[in-house]
């Protein structure tokens, strides 16, 4: 039977890794990720889990190890954060194009400069067009059931593609939340062994990587992008089954009393919680206003969120990243453009907020709320704004 244990998140990162019997880790440590890695690294030390731990000298060598051993069959794991992710996104690209599935978290951070340890989505956005499929976690129940189903989504035969978890760095990853930990039996049927399609092998080989002229470039981008796009419905298949399982069901985009709503939240990660707490107070005073979650960053589930916007006119997108010089955040850039062919769509305003782990509280959403009525009514809503900055 599945226990309750209250738990850090990263914490309950890594015991999902280790009830998904993985065969090979290489990481290197990085705040906030590191509790993920060094717990991981104590269990194969301890003889709890049987894997190859591999210690390396950045994250770009860490991405290197995990294409090779995921190459060579086995299923891997590793996380980073921040700036071990723009050191390591050369292979990042790679892992993606050669089909490797491996898992890997990101623990979401800033980047420098200046030097910042705090939590924002600066990171993720740097590789939002690598390849990988990229699903956000909300609290850290939900962190342990995405890393358990991304192994079974990424290895499926008809996806192969690497998967990225993000959990908001301290936010999530360094406060105890309880956590249902299933037990191995369960986790067994649920999961089965990792059967590469294709990996090196002396005795049959295979070409991994190669070198293509512009002729052929094209082509391999067409299928790669084909490939994750096609990923989606198999994902939706693998969560439903996950939630047969557990009760816990999770679906690409999801919403938070959008019923009757004429405005929506936008967000993504952990403040879709106090955003939800600030709906409720607003509902309570009259507001007709909702809450969309983008779970699943990419494939962009575009049909689902078509469909969570009907009869919606306004949205408040909270990004949580600057799109330098650009026309807004990424997320609201996205949002617009996906809004672009509906029919009378609803007005985006968009505020960038919460930057290297500035507070926002249920307050705050108030406050933007109050802020994109009188934007609207105004008719200003172009480009973004930054929530709370000191002048």
């Amino acid at each position: 039977m599945p226990k309750r244990v209250g738990m850090e998140v990263s914490i309950g990162a890594s015991e999902a890794v280790r009830l998904a019997n993985v065969d090979a880790i290489a990481a290197y440590p990085i705040t906030p990720q590191t509790h993920i890695v060094e717990h991981l690294s104590e269990f194969v030390a301890n003889g709890e889990l049987d894997a190859e731990f591999i210690p390396v000298e950045s994250e770009h060598s860490a991405m290197s190890v995990c294409c090779g051993t995921s190459a060579a069959g086995a299923r891997t794991f590793t996380c980073t954060s921040s700036q071990g992710l723009a050191l390591m996104t050369e292979i990042v690209f790679i892992a993606s194009a050669m089909q490797l599935p491996i898992v890997m978290i990101l623990a979401n951070r800033s980047l420098s400069g200046p030097l910042s340890i705090w939590n924002d989505h600066t990171d993720v956005m740097l590789v939002r067009d690598c390849g990988w499929i990229q699903a956000f976690g909300e609290n850290g129940q939900e962190i342990f059931d995405l890393t358990l189903a991304a192994f079974k989504i990424a290895e499926d035969h008809r996806v192969v593609l690497p998967f990225m978890v993000n959990m908001d760095g301290f936010i999530l990853s360094h406060v105890i939340e309880p956590i249902e930990i299933l037990d191995q039996e369960t986790v067994d049927k649920f999961l089965p062994p990792f059967k590469p399609v294709y990996r090196l092998d002396p005795d049959n080989p295979v070409t991994m990587g190669a070198f293509a002229m512009p002729d052929l470039y094209t082509e391999t981008k067409k299928y790669q992008d084909e490939r994750l796009k096609a990923s989606l419905p198999v994902i939706e298949e693998i969560w439903k089954e996950y939630g047969d399982l557990t009760g816990r069901y999770y679906h690409p985009v999801e919403t938070y009393k959008a019923e009757g709503a004429k405005t929506l939240f936008i967000t993504m990660g952990s403040f879709g919680e106090t955003a939800s707490t600030a709906v409720d107070t607003m509902r309570e005073e009259g507001e007709a206003v909702g809450l969309c979650k983008i779970r699943l960053w990419r494939p962009f589930p575009y049909e689902a969120f078509w469909n969570a916007m009907k009869g919606v006119e306004n949205l408040i997108v909270i990004d949580r990243a600057t799109s330098y010089g650009g026309p807004g955040g990424p997320v609201a850039s996205e949002i617009r453009s996906a809004l672009y062919t509906m029919e009378n769509p609803p007005k985006v305003v968009d505020f960038i907020a919460g930057l290297a782990g500035r507070d926002v509280a249920p307050g705050d959403y108030k406050a933007m709320y109050k802020r994109a009525q009188e934007r609207i009514a105004s008719g200003d809503i172009a480009g973004y704004e930054i929530y709370g900055v000191r002048e």
